[in-house]
């Protein structure tokens, strides 16, 4: 299948970046993210997981050119937090 999609399989394997680099800089990511909200709101990793995940799908990813969010449901996630329409000004601060 790799040789007819003129694809090459790379494997790697834990703390072995071998491939991209990819997957290995989104675990850092995560791993960050994980680490800021339990030291800000001093909980546990389990507390503050459905907060690291909406940050996460909710934030711009310049590989894929928008959100992961966007790119799986087609359009912006309309919550209280971010429901501005696409092209709409948004001033953040005071």
């Amino acid at each position: 299948m790799q040789k007819t999609l003129d694809t090459q399989l790379r494997m790697s394997l834990t703390y072995h970046p071998q491939t991209d680099g990819q997957s290995e800089r989104t675990i850092q990511s995560l791993e960050d993210l994980m680490r800021t909200c339990v030291l800000d709101h001093l909980g546990t990793w389990s507390d503050v997981l459905p907060l690291v995940e909406f940050i996460y799908n909710n934030n711009y990813h310049s590989n894929i050119g928008m959100t992961p969010y966007k790119a799986l449901y087609g359009r912006r996630c309309q919550t209280p937090l971010c429901s501005q329409q696409d092209g709409e000004s948004v001033v953040l601060g005071p």
